[in-house]
């Protein structure tokens, strides 16, 4: 049985642009994680785009965080508008459920490191305006805003601010890459879910961008969900789709219900993925692994589907 899929997080805006960030790829058709005509084949689809920045692009592509951050919201949006065929922007639940009604796909921008906008919680409204649904305070580094899975360190007053500025608007809190004391101080504040976008679990696969059962725990709590990254590095050693289950079937012992894991594979944000998952064109492999292993196909349609539609119907205005 196959299932629709909606993953809530990749690269693939910032893949789109190349190695010198200028562009080039289509959306439609690539050598990349995602495209458009594989994907096309699932029963449904939508896929959150994040555009992802960092202080480092400075070093990686002398290009400033602000350039790229502008460069890949163009890349995604353009794209979008180049296959309106395939593909429609989605602002909200309902769109997701129109477009999916209407053979449609849906692409939803998000946030992965608020570099691109130097870290200014009063950009947010504006930024929701355009269509991002979901943000990240950063990536591996410290900030103006936290600390880092990579650094430590927790939340500064200006990611406060960010954290309640963000939920007021409307835009989803994303705890993926943060540092486990930045994740308390947003548990401690936090009014509305808050969700891992592309986070396993640490019982699983001990590495600190992985959820501890008590951190899981605190995402149910909120009425957020954890989405299953594909990644090797947080999946285990030697890597397959019964490792990306095992992952899935120890939140189920936490959440027997299934009703706060979803999908965040991390596609082209990734150079190896675990074998059997190639790109966008595997989730069907995965879904039938789930089975196998006895999980009912009513838990893997929420996984899925389901919990990240309800997330968003809860947090976006």
């Amino acid at each position: 049985m196959n299932f629709p899929v909606f993953d809530l997080h990749c690269d693939t805006a910032l893949a789109l642009l190349g190695d010198d960030l200028m562009g080039g790829n289509s959306l439609r058709k690539n050598a990349l994680h995602i495209d458009l005509e594989r994907a096309g084949k699932l029963p449904g689809y939508a896929q959150c785009f994040a555009c992802f920045t960092t202080p480092a692009f400075r070093e990686w592509y002398q290009v400033s965080p602000v350039i790229a951050f502008e460069r890949e919201m163009g890349a995604i949006l353009s794209q979008m508008e180049a296959n309106a065929d395939l593909i429609k922007q989605a602002y909200c639940a309902e769109d997701v459920r129109k477009n999916y009604s209407n053979g449609l796909m849906s692409g939803i921008l998000t946030i992965e490191g608020p570099a691109g906008f130097d870290f200014d919680p009063q950009l947010l409204e504006d930024l929701y305006a355009v269509g991002f649904r979901i943000s990240t305070l950063g990536w591996n580094e410290q900030n103006a805003l936290t600390g880092s899975q990579v650094t430590g360190g927790g939340l500064t007053d200006l990611g406060r601010e960010y954290v309640k500025e963000a939920q007021r608007v409307g835009m989803i809190v994303d705890v993926s890459h943060i540092s486990d004391e930045g994740f308390w101080d947003i548990m401690n504040i936090a009014e509305k879910p808050v969700i891992a976008s592309h986070s396993n679990s640490r019982a699983v696969c001990d590495v600190p961008r992985n959820l501890t059962d008590d951190m899981f725990r605190a995402i149910c709590r909120s009425g957020g969900v954890a989405g299953i990254n594909q990644y090797t590095q947080f999946l285990g050693a030697a890597p397959d789709l019964n490792t990306a289950c095992d992952h899935i079937l120890h939140f189920l012992e936490l959440d027997p219900e299934g009703d706060h894991i979803a999908l965040g594979g991390d596609l082209d944000g990734c150079d190896v993925l675990a074998d059997g998952f190639d790109g966008v064109q595997s989730y069907p492999a995965l879904a039938r692994c789930l089975l196998e292993r006895g999980v009912g196909e009513k838990i893997v349609r929420k996984i899925y589907w389901d919990n990240a539609l309800e997330v968003m119907e809860k947090c976006c205005i």
